[in-house]
């Protein structure tokens, strides 16, 4: 199972959605959708611009765990 720890790095950043939404130039409602855990998939590009703007590397955004059964 893949977490999505966004909130974490904008928290960590003092960056609100809206500000990052702005800086990367993808609407709140998508950048919401992979906050809250809800994306199917998310581009390399959009991985890329979210990283550059936030200055972390994919797994500070990105966790695997093993689901319990």
């Amino acid at each position: 199972m893949i977490i999505v720890n966004l909130d974490v790095m904008l928290a960590k950043r003092k960056m609100s959605l809206t500000e990052l939404s702005e800086k990367v130039g993808i609407t709140i409602a998508n950048l919401s959708i992979l906050k809250n855990g809800r994306a199917k998939a998310v581009r390399f590009e959009t991985l890329d611009r979210i990283c550059a703007v936030l200055e972390c590397q994919p797994g500070d955004i990105l966790e695997f765990r093993e689901e319990k059964e």
